[in-house]
């Protein structure tokens, strides 16, 4: 048995079960609504505290809320790793937590709660082994991840106030491959209006432009340009894109409306600047209300850059070192569909982040589970690479 073997088996049997599944319940049975995530981060906070860790509570621009902070070291110089998680789920009906089958349910279970469970025990093994002999980690847990409720205003202030480690590790439920490349993403909703009082179909004046045509017309507009995004391609991300996912317009079938909206996405790749995206879909619109002769306002949100991991970081090499210790292979590289906390650690400090996180299922349904065992082989699996990635730099 070689020293990674022993190792890993030693951090392996520091893991309980137990100790694990009762974080994770007790973090899912606090409701934590996006924005409304102060309760959860109390009882975080004590968790923490009585097991005799240091906890700071930074605002981080929401006082109703301050974010989570732990900061365990081993004393000795070495790379710092950051395990980071969301405590807020969507706005659904709350589900409180239930074993099934092998598998935590409730809300937040998989999106993702059962995930920051699972670094919590890496933390608490590291500390109870003793198997961390160079650098630290830092943990941290924070609300207003989830949109449209949030924007990832409470991360975004930690990592402006320096709340960040050297690496990332993010449990996000994403277990099958290793994320190397995702789109960014930003949402919009556009108002066509005409200058005329509505009116009954029959009664409309006949040069009066027609806000359903116009918005018919948006969407022809958005098809051409989707065409013409889909020629550009990443092996791993794919192709930006824009969508169309809403159209409203009317009040009633035979009145000639004076306004619809609708409503999608925009997607881009790594190396595109987010604000040029906006200016082309500005400039599609302002061209579009010039020969439709109507009045077009947009509301753009922004939700996160694009991501990238470059694949030979230490980080990397230190994660795919543990997958191979505990599993016998790496993960293979693959694409990450969504954006995650991730795309902010990479858009605002370059820091690399791997999503990874326990398997799970019904994330943004009132259905969410997570795998228990999974929730073991994750906190092994972090700990782990925190034991190799830390080590100071040769």
């Amino acid at each position: 048995m070689n020293t990674n073997t022993r190792i890993s088996a030693y951090l392996r049997q520091a893991v309980q079960r137990q100790r694990l599944l009762d974080t994770a319940r007790q973090l899912i049975a606090v409701p934590s609504r996006t924005g409304e995530g102060g309760a959860v981060a109390d009882r975080l906070a004590d968790l923490l505290h009585n097991e005799g860790f240091t906890v700071e509570r930074p605002a981080a621009d929401h006082p109703t809320a301050p974010a989570v902070v732990v900061r365990f070291t081993s004393g000795k110089p070495g790379r710092t790793l950051q395990f980071n998680g969301h405590l807020d789920t969507v706005h659904l009906p709350f589900v409180p937590p239930a074993i099934v089958e092998g598998r935590l349910t409730g809300s937040g279970a998989a999106d993702m709660k059962g995930g920051i469970a699972a670094a919590i025990e890496a933390l608490r093994i590291l500390r109870d082994t003793g198997a961390l002999t160079a650098g630290a980690v830092l943990l941290t847990a924070h609300d207003l991840h989830e949109a449209p409720w949030g924007l990832g205003q409470q991360l975004n202030a930690l990592i402006s106030e320096g709340y960040v480690g050297d690496a990332v590790l993010l449990p996000e439920p994403l277990c099958d491959h290793l994320p190397i490349a995702g789109r960014g993403n930003a949402t919009w909703k556009t108002i066509i209006r005409r200058a005329g009082e509505p009116v009954h179909e029959v009664m409309r004046p006949p040069e009066e432009p027609s806000v359903l045509a116009a918005g018919a017309e948006l969407i022809v507009r958005l098809g051409r340009l989707q065409e013409r995004l889909s020629a550009q391609s990443d092996p791993l991300a794919g192709s930006p894109s824009v969508f169309v996912g809403q159209f409203h317009g009317g009040e009633i079938y035979n009145q000639y409306p004076q306004q619809c909206w609708l409503e999608g996405t925009c997607r881009w790749l790594p190396g595109t600047s987010p604000a040029e995206v906006e200016h082309d879909f500005r400039a599609l619109l302002t061209e579009l209300a010039r020969d439709t002769r109507t009045r077009i306002d947009v509301e753009w949100t922004f939700i996160r850059d694009a991501f990238y991991l470059e694949p030979n970081t230490p980080i990397v090499q230190a994660f795919q070192q543990a997958c191979t210790t505990i599993s016998g292979q790496p993960l293979p590289p693959g694409p990450k569909l969504f954006v995650d906390d991730g795309n902010s650690f990479y858009g605002l400090k370059n820091i690399p982040t791997i999503t990874h996180g326990p398997r799970a299922g019904g994330q943004h349904t009132v259905k969410e589970w997570v795998d228990i065992d999974d929730m073991v082989r994750v906190a092994h699996l972090y700990a782990l690479t925190a034991v190799f990635y830390c080590q100071e730099p040769q």
